[in-house]
């Protein structure tokens, strides 16, 4: 199966939930005050801001270097930036389920007090297990994550040889799809994770040199300094 020629994630801009969730963390709350279901939330004013920057970023690329084709996770806050980031530059897109962010089960909506208090068992497994094993009640873990990632990325392969494909999805999204294309190891993953603040609208892709797919970018936020915002970012509880 040919390689592609170039790879690109981007993760969504700012959301509603990511400004509510980090309010309830740094409040000391148990319950993050969000009515939409996950898949509803929509970007903030600032996260429109910051999905135009990465669409400036793309008008800016030299001819032949432009995604020819972009996969969007189906939430509304990935679909948003999609629409705002891609809109009128001609590049194709579709969505697919594939990419969706990672199912937290019966840990929706709680911040790491909340999972501490209501269900100790759960963040005591948790701890122990860790991100890539810990499955909660209802949830995924990052290796089911990773198993339709997998599915994804063979399937985009396939239909798009040679071709410049741009992913538009989440932050679990963006370290797992790393974890994929670099072949890393789960020690080499929880690192990063941990040092890692991954930006809202960031960008990291990976270029193909004698066949394989190297990296080129990480959670590159240059075209948002140049914007008429500058970025903010924000790392959840566990995604």
């Amino acid at each position: 199966m040919a390689e592609l020629s170039w790879l690109g994630v981007v993760r969504h801009g700012q959301s509603v939930g990511n400004v509510r969730a980090e309010a309830a963390e740094r409040g000391g709350l148990e319950v993050i005050d969000l009515a939409e279901r996950d898949a509803d939330v929509p970007l903030t004013g600032l996260g429109r801001e910051q999905a135009a920057a990465v669409g400036q970023w793309v008008r800016g690329l030299p001819a032949g270097e432009t995604p020819e084709f972009a996969v969007v996770s189906p939430y509304l806050r990935t679909r948003e930036t999609a629409a705002i980031a891609l809109g009128g530059t001609g590049i194709a897109m579709r969505y697919d389920e594939r990419l969706r962010d990672r199912e937290l089960g019966v840990l929706d909506l709680l911040t790491n007090r909340g999972v501490a208090a209501r269900h100790p068992q759960e963040a005591a497994r948790r701890q122990r297990l860790g991100k890539m094993y810990y499955r909660p009640p209802g949830g995924e873990s990052w290796s089911d994550v990773l198993l339709r990632l997998r599915s994804l990325m063979r399937d985009v392969r396939a239909d798009h040889p040679g071709g410049r494909v741009l992913l538009v999805g989440h932050e679990a999204i963006v370290m797992l799809v790393r974890y994929l294309v670099e072949g890393l190891d789960e020690e080499t993953l929880m690192a990063l994770s941990r040092s890692t603040a991954m930006a809202n609208c960031s960008v990291s892709s990976w270029v193909n040199a004698g066949g394989a797919l190297r990296p080129e970018l990480f959670n590159e936020v240059g075209h948002l300094r140049t914007a008429t915002t500058t970025t903010q970012e924000f790392v959840g509880a566990d995604d």
